[in-house]
């Protein structure tokens, strides 16, 4: 298999674009990414956002279906996770083919593209952005 098999179809990264291209959505996904590994249950992403629970469930099924979410039962809970290996391929996705194959140029991009390993942290992966208390 080559490193294009990995990579989504071009309708799937148009539905990755197409999920992030409402503010809810997008601002759920990257409040995801910051707390990675663990995630939220839907009630504590409603409470953060200020979002109406009946709302973002509809929010979530589109971030779900496009990839860019996942679910796991946990007790009573649902806690959603950002799957960030899809969004790597996404991004992979885009830049395959940069700078017409110059490894010179390329080469730092791509090999910049990794999903950090949050498994052995107890702490949050992604850096919070500043003034955010998230």
């Amino acid at each position: 298999m080559n490193d294009s098999d990995s990579l989504p179809d071009p309708q799937a990264t148009l539905d990755t674009f197409a999920a992030l291209s409402q503010a809810t959505r997008l601002d759920t996904f990257r409040l995801l990414v910051r707390h990675e590994p663990q995630g939220l249950p839907a009630g504590e992403i409603a409470r953060r956002l200020e979002v109406p629970h009946n709302t973002l469930s509809t929010h979530l099924g589109v971030l779900s279906r496009a990839g860019l979410i996942h679910s796991q039962r946990e007790g009573r809970s649902l806690i959603y996770r950002a799957n960030l290996e899809h969004m790597l391929a996404t991004v992979q996705f885009l830049v395959r083919d940069c700078c017409a194959g110059s490894s010179v140029v390329c080469d730092p991009l791509l090999a910049s593209l990794t999903v950090p390993d949050c498994s052995a942290s107890s702490t949050p992966c992604a850096s919070q952005e500043p003034g955010s208390d998230d």
